[in-house]
């Protein structure tokens, strides 16, 4: 009992905390930076990088790419270099997913912990403050949209996969995820986005659709991946931040692996419109 107690009084913190930022951008801002600085602490434990210089980087990153054109307004030469850093992103992010699929090990040579750590994680939340930015203006229910269809996913995928799962989905890598259970988060998060387009009135029923599907598919991969991170580094949790959770990026490996690919969706109908 003390233990239920625990979790829901730390995931009721972190839930508030996140809500609350979302009437200011001024405290979004910080307070997702303050959770990508302890994100990236944990993943630097997880993949054993001792250097200080991706704090300097994600600082960089997030200070140019997220407040910059979030709080200055302002886009001179940015719009071309974010293109880049989105593709980029995406670039690693498809080769960690082909890292699912081998037995061995993700290869962490020092190169590959720079480019893990500044464009897996860093570049991850600078996309999260750009769909909060879309339409040049803060729009905090998108991204609250996002994480409530996260939220939706990851809950559904494991009630689904506790009671009815029983082909594996990763079993070397999360032998507890279910391929029923995977349908299952992604059936309900497709449900929650028919509420969320109808009381948010932000984007069309048919737009919030196609993302619970981005953020069911990628979001997984995400935790997949992160996961992978933990059993090379003989651990349970990424951290102790959250007790009965575990670490801060346990709560959030899956939106900033969606993130980059939620920021292109809402680049392509802004432009199609």
């Amino acid at each position: 009992m003390k233990e239920i107690l625990v979790r829901s009084f730390s995931g009721l913190l972190y839930v508030s905390l996140l809500i609350f930022s979302l009437y200011n951008k001024h405290v979004f801002i910080l307070l997702f930076f303050l959770f990508g600085l302890i994100c990236l602490a944990e993943l630097k434990k997880l993949i054993q990088y001792k250097s200080f210089v991706p704090f300097i980087v994600f600082t960089v990153l997030y200070g140019v790419f997220g407040y910059w054109q979030f709080v200055m307004k302002s886009n001179d030469g940015l719009i071309e270099a974010t293109q880049i850093l989105q593709v980029i992103t995406i670039f690693v992010q498809l080769f960690l997913i082909k890292d699912l699929f081998t037995e061995k090990n993700i290869p962490l040579f020092i190169s590959k912990k720079i480019i893990i750590t500044t464009f897996y994680l860093s570049s991850g939340f600078v996309f999260l403050v750009l769909i909060a930015n879309y339409h040049q203006t803060f729009s905090p229910l998108i991204i609250l949209g996002a994480f409530i269809l996260v939220w939706t996913n990851d809950t559904f995928a494991y009630l689904v996969g506790k009671n009815f799962g029983k082909q594996k989905l990763f079993p070397s890598i999360s032998p507890k995820k279910t391929v029923e259970g995977f349908l299952g988060g992604l059936f309900f998060a497709s449900v929650a986005s028919y509420f969320i387009a109808t009381f948010t009135e932000t984007l069309s029923f048919n737009h919030w659709l196609i993302l619970s599907i981005i953020i069911s598919v990628f979001g997984t991969l995400g935790d997949l991946i992160e996961s992978k991170f933990k059993r090379q580094a003989n651990v349970k949790d990424s951290g102790i931040i959250m007790p009965g959770h575990g670490g801060l990026l346990d709560r959030f490996d899956s939106i900033i692996f969606a993130a980059p690919f939620i920021y292109l969706f809402l680049r392509i109908i802004n432009y199609v419109s």
